[in-house]
């Protein structure tokens, strides 16, 4: 089953991440399917950039996204919404 996680980046107390798919069952640090964005929990405000036409093609897919990628997706929504 594909899975929409993060995949850590950066040094030892400064994590950056990237949204990934990639199979469920593979390491974290594995081989990505596809990159979808970023997300950096330490900027002020949090930083993140997701390409939602990815995002809606990999779940139309059957990709099943992570709580914390689900919330980055939602957000998403809403900004989008309000840059309309």
């Amino acid at each position: 089953m594909l899975s929409m996680r993060l995949m850590r980046f950066g040094a030892a107390k400064k994590p950056f991440y990237r949204i990934v798919v990639m199979e469920s069952r593979s390491s974290r640090q594995s081989r990505a399917k596809d990159f979808i964005g970023n997300y950096n929990p330490l900027g002020d405000p949090v930083e993140f950039q997701i390409d939602l036409e990815k995002a809606k093609s990999w779940l139309a897919k059957g990709a099943r996204p992570s709580q914390t990628v689900q919330s980055l997706l939602d957000r998403a929504s809403q900004r989008k919404k309000l840059s309309d």
